[in-house]
């Protein structure tokens, strides 16, 4: 008997130690829904088969201990179809979950007391109260977390100008593509995006056109098209059209690149940190053994995290990136000047010397002010060490203070809101990204009266020069890297046209009017261009002439007419008072006819998008009606 009652206890004790012994692992995710992108809280995540579970939080995270062997985990949320994932030795879990196909507009949730409805971009949901602070039950709306404090530069819009009296417009380039990235994380949320946010130029030039390449020792083409604008046929568009040289990676200069990447806690956030380190490590992977990298990270303070290092030590690299966590205040100008006092200690002559900077904008600690910010950069962009913005997250971006760093730094600005966006800037784009054909590339058109009675620039509302600065070698303007390309539009109105956009101005009285000069062969504009090469300090001239011979709209080229269906939605989300007979449908079938060679599915994604905010534009009006 006492032999037996020794064997069940030993046999316990092995059962016991065999239990508190066996392998866990902490495993950590984000969930979001599918078809706005935004995180969900109160997801439940068990353990299938055991009473092991856990909940997301405000955010959309998640942290769960499990078995390293034969664990599944299961994801679920009234609403949504629910997710099986077999464990397979990840550490981090992301998981997105579909709204069920049989949910209704409205839901209902019944119980005692009163009932509190609540609003979404899409849909209205109402919760019940059994008791005062007691939910019988909870409908998670995905809508955006916390409180929205994103901040955006005021753009007034372009004005129609007479060219008798103002007949040169003068602007400096801008390859910046922020804007429609951005755009499209709040087309994608649900909603229409804050006019401030939408610069139509950038919009433009998210996308690639097919302009021929560069001949002889020109940096770049100038190219140019004349037809119809679609939201007013008896308006003429002009398209102008700068194509960079084309390089090989591998005959790219050799790179001597700083990492500044903003590890402050509000960087925490799925769609920050996370995504910044996926898409630097997508960078990492195009370097080559003789590119240099180090890594300076700041949040309460700067500090170096990598020492500089070749290109082909990725796996250290990565390391590094990997091991970044997400805490404490912002002290952005210290991480500024400590990563432009690294790239130029290390500065590579004939090479390419630049900060690539990945954050949200959202300085709390230092050099706080935008004008603070734009004499740190100016004062260091003097060293030949330029500087790329990279935008992430939603909520507290600050696109305002991110813009001006890159223009004033001699860079460009990109907006990150998933992987493939991230792809696209650091892989698809990397030659354009890291390395400058042109600097302070400046456009001055000279108009004729005797073709336009009226002229307007369409965007670069913040990159107009004075006539002036079109000469001076010392004005700053935009910088052309190596493959891109820029696009700029203006819409004409033709001599003997009435319009309601010109205005009635009195006689001059102490000068002649002056009078237009008629030439023979119809030249309605003389475009200038000046530009520097990138370690120069003189600028160099090149002019060409465009003549008032539109073609029409159907026969203008592909690119013509997608370009101007991205003007048009443009304006559409500006609510610009120069849309006249524009709408969404046109924008929408406009493009749809031009999108061509596809191979990246971005024009398919603008078209998609149009028709999307045409239905959010719709719901808007409708429900300021009922109100």
């Amino acid at each position: 008997m006492k032999t037996t009652i020794a064997l069940t206890s030993f046999l316990a004790f092995i059962l016991l130690i065999g239990f508190k012994t066996s392998e866990t692992i902490k495993v950590s995710g984000t969930v979001t829904g599918i078809r706005i992108l935004n995180p969900l809280s109160g997801v439940q995540v068990a353990l299938k088969n055991t009473t092991q579970r856990t909940q997301t939080d405000a955010k959309g995270n998640y942290t769960m201990e499990i078995p390293v062997e034969g664990s599944t985990l299961q994801f679920t949320l009234i609403g949504y179809e629910k997710v099986e994932i077999k464990y397979t030795g990840q550490r981090r879990i992301n998981v997105t979950l579909k709204e069920e196909q049989h949910l209704l507009d409205e839901i209902v949730v019944t119980g005692y007391g009163k009932q509190q409805t609540m609003r979404s971009s899409h849909k209205e949901m109402k919760m019940a109260f059994v008791a005062p602070g007691i939910v019988s039950t909870q409908i998670i709306l995905p809508n955006p977390v916390g409180q929205n404090t994103e901040t955006y530069a005021t753009v007034n819009e372009n004005r129609f100008t007479d060219p008798l009296n103002t007949p040169l417009s003068t602007f400096g380039i801008d390859v910046d593509a922020a804007s429609y990235s951005n755009i499209r994380r709040f087309i994608n949320q649900g909603q229409l995006p804050p006019s401030d946010a939408v610069r139509i130029e950038e919009m433009i030039n998210y996308f690639a056109y097919e302009y021929p390449q560069p001949t002889g020792n020109q940096p770049f083409s100038i190219n140019t098209e004349l037809s119809v604008a679609p939201w007013n046929t008896q308006h003429r568009l002009l398209r102008i059209g700068l194509q960079g040289k084309k390089m090989d990676t591998a005959n790219i200069p050799a790179s001597n690149i700083v990492l500044l990447i903003d590890v402050s806690g509000s960087m925490s956030d799925y769609n920050k940190l996370p995504l910044v380190k996926s898409s630097l490590k997508m960078l990492v992977n195009q370097l080559r053994a003789k590119d240099y990298v180090s890594i300076v990270t700041y949040a309460g303070s700067a500090s170096i995290a990598q020492k500089p290092i070749s290109g082909n030590q990725k796996s250290a690299i990565k390391d590094v990136i990997d091991n970044l966590e997400a805490n404490g205040s912002t002290a952005g100008g210290a991480g500024l000047t400590m990563a432009y006092d690294l790239a130029s200690k290390h500065f590579i002559k004939g090479g390419n010397n630049r900060v690539i900077m990945a954050t949200d904008g959202d300085f709390n600690i230092g050099e706080t002010s935008d004008a603070q910010m734009q004499h740190l950069i100016e004062a260091k962009r003097n060293s030949g060490v330029f500087l790329s913005v990279l935008g992430f997250g939603m909520g507290n971006i600050k696109d305002n203070k991110m813009e001006t760093l890159a223009d004033k730094g001699n860079g460009n600005y990109a907006y990150i809101d998933n992987i493939s966006e991230g792809r696209k800037v650091l892989v698809t784009e990397f030659g354009g990204t890291l390395f400058t054909l042109a600097k302070d590339v400046k456009l001055q058109l000279e108009f004729n009266p005797a073709y336009v009675q009226a002229y307007r620039l369409i965007g670069y509302e913040n990159r107009l020069l004075s006539k002036e600065d079109f000469n001076d070698d010392h004005k700053d303007a935009g910088d052309l890297g190596a493959g891109h390309s820029v696009t700029a539009l203006y819409e004409i109105i033709p001599v003997g046209l009435k319009s309601r956009f010109l205005a009635s101005v009195d006689p001059l009285k102490y000068q002649n009017n002056k009078k237009p000069i008629v030439i023979d062969n119809k030249e309605m504009v003389t475009i200038k261009l000046r530009y520097k090469s990138p370690d120069g300090d003189k600028s160099k001239l090149i002019s060409t002439t465009v003549a008032d011979t539109p073609r029409q709209l159907k026969d203008a080229s592909t690119d013509f007419r997608f370009a101007a269906a991205v003007a048009g939605y443009g304006m559409l989300l500006k609510k610009s008072e120069f849309i006249q007979q524009g709408n969404y449908q046109q924008s929408a079938a406009l493009a749809a006819s031009s999108i061509g060679p596809d191979n990246e599915g971005f024009r398919s994604e603008f078209v998609r998008l149009v028709k999307a905010s045409s239905l959010l534009a719709e719901d808007l009006l409708s429900s300021t009606q009922n109100k």
